[in-house]
């Protein structure tokens, strides 16, 4: 049964108080919070104070996913924040075993996000190092957005590698994922399922984080 991250950047944000208390009530193991500089990727979305205010209206993990450049800058501020899981882009730092490092001292888990066009061979002297890697199924940036059906290559490749290194790594996958495609993902090796506009504009997103509670 895999983890669902229904993210907020889909949500809301009038309401965010009341999107938290929905996903508190539902059967969403994680928050994904999206971080958007206007440089790393051409959107902006929202940062620390968003995140802080989250925090202490939910008891759940707050996954946050940093789409901007020089990371390394903010680890501590996300941790102070209150994020349990920060992912940075393998494209964003020339210093990723340092920030994965510097993430994991502090007590958070450290996750490495790869664009759509990185090959994922690229993670083979980082892999033991980090606790996920999170798949961008459709350029960042934007939510919204078509699968691109080449991520299930990507994904189990990605999950051999893993598997063959006897690794507790999870694999992340965001981007078009839908209550239709969430079950192939899964068989292909996903662990936690980010869905943005399939749970927030759902007429009942509730019944929406269930059902992808049971893919695969």
């Amino acid at each position: 049964m895999p983890l669902v991250a229904p993210s907020l950047l889909a949500s809301n944000f009038l309401r965010l108080e009341d999107e938290c208390k929905m996903l508190n009530e539902s059967e969403a193991d994680w928050l994904h919070l999206d971080v958007m500089d206007g440089r790393f990727v051409p959107n902006i979305s929202f940062g620390l104070p968003v995140i802080e205010h989250i925090r202490t209206a939910t008891k759940k993990v707050c996954d946050v996913h940093l789409m901007i450049v020089e990371p390394e800058k903010y680890i501590e501020d996300f941790k102070k924040a209150g994020a349990d899981v920060l992912t940075i882009h393998y494209e964003a730092s020339n210093h990723l075993h340092r920030i994965v490092q510097q993430i994991k001292s502090l007590g958070m888990q450290a996750g490495i996000s790869l664009n759509p066009h990185t090959p994922v061979a690229l993670l083979e002297d980082i892999l033991e190092d980090v606790d996920m890697i999170l798949i961008m199924s459709v350029n960042p940036g934007f939510g919204g957005q078509k699968f691109i059906p080449q991520s299930f290559k990507r994904i189990r490749q990605l999950r051999q590698m893993i598997d063959e290194r006897g690794l507790n790594v999870k694999i992340e996958v965001d981007g078009g994922v839908t209550v239709e495609n969430a079950g192939p993902l899964v068989q292909a090796g996903v662990d936690v399922l980010v869905a943005g506009n399939t749970v927030f504009k759902s007429k009942d997103p509730k019944a929406t984080i269930a059902a992808l509670k049971r893919a695969g």
